[in-house]
């Protein structure tokens, strides 16, 4: 999926607004902090027909994230692993909470 794929999407979270710079500067940082987060496929930015690497909100949220490990003296390959941890975390426990509800629908608790 290229950059071009998403157009017309500019509300979506996953549409792939932001250019390396604009990323960049957005989140105070350089583009070889993007360049290095994206070595450690923390997040794959999508690219344009052009070849030039587009960012998402999503992706930005996420490098973000590993950026505040590594201004609190993290390295960054492991603030990309805590980052990922912390993700799959979130999406164990979303997935928990759905079972939970479901499984509540299913049979309600009784009043004792």
């Amino acid at each position: 999926m290229t950059a071009d794929d998403s157009f017309g999407r500019p509300d979506d979270d996953d549409y792939p607004a932001y250019t390396m710079g604009r990323a960049a500067d957005m989140l105070g940082t350089t583009q070889s902090f993007l360049r290095a987060i994206g070595d450690a496929r923390l997040i794959t930015p999508l690219r344009s027909a052009g070849g030039h690497r587009r960012y998402s909100r999503y992706q930005l949220r996420i490098a973000a994230r590993a950026r505040e490990l590594v201004d609190h003296g993290t390295p960054v390959d492991a603030a990309c692993r805590i980052v990922i941890l912390e993700d799959q975390l979130e999406e164990a426990q979303r997935i928990n909470a759905e079972h939970h509800r479901v499984a509540e629908s299913v049979n309600p608790p009784t009043a004792v």
